[in-house]
């Protein structure tokens, strides 16, 4: 998973200066902070932070003090809550919140104008927040293995969306049909439908 990652961050994102939200230095040349006592030195510097496999059990607030955060990895941790505030951080462009025990996400992740890259995998989330529409950059969503039934017609606005993760996650033939309605030119991987469901 670490390699595919990786592999989805340089495929959909560092071939390109990132001008707006980092003055054009390409973010697979920048220092990935592993510590936040470490990143808190430097705040504004700060452009990758990778929390991951620490046992959190909560999000730490102190990232909202890098305002120039554009790589956020908090994955294989025990997070049960993504503050409202992580709007704060403007400019990121990747979250990674896979495996933890997230069951909701805030509505203010859809005000994240620069995001290409949400990944949450492996947690217990029951739906994508209606404003997750508004990401008009983001390009790739990984929600497989959650408890996802909620889909609304305005994620259709996520239109240069090119790869959505679906699997491992119980759908009837009806909501996989509705699904690939909103996003028609989006590859989208289900499991095998189920007779559940409405």
């Amino acid at each position: 998973m670490k390699n595919y990652f990786l592999y989805i961050i340089f495929s959909f994102i560092t071939s390109s200066a990132f001008a707006q939200p980092i003055d054009s230095l390409a973010l697979d040349t920048v220092m990935t902070y592993t510590s936040l006592e470490s990143a808190l030195k430097n705040p504004d510097n700060v452009y990758k932070l990778r929390l991951s496999k620490l046992k959190l059990t909560e999000f730490p607030k102190e990232i909202l003090q890098l305002k120039n955060l554009q790589v956020l990895d908090l994955s294989k941790n025990k997070i049960k809550e993504i503050p409202a505030e992580i709007n704060q951080l403007k400019n990121l462009q990747v979250i990674n919140l896979s495996k933890n025990k997230l069951i909701k996400l805030p509505e203010q992740n859809g005000e994240l104008q620069y995001l290409r890259v949400f990944i949450a995998n492996q947690n217990e989330i029951e739906g994508i927040p209606y404003t997750f529409g508004n990401l008009k950059n983001l390009v790739y969503l990984d929600m497989w293995s959650n408890n996802l039934w909620n889909f609304p017609d305005e994620l259709k606005g996520m239109t240069n969306l090119k790869e959505l993760d679906l699997r491992n996650i119980q759908l009837n033939q009806k909501e996989q049909d509705h699904i690939s309605s909103l996003f028609p030119n989006t590859k989208i991987h289900f499991s095998a439908s189920c007779n559940c469901g409405n």
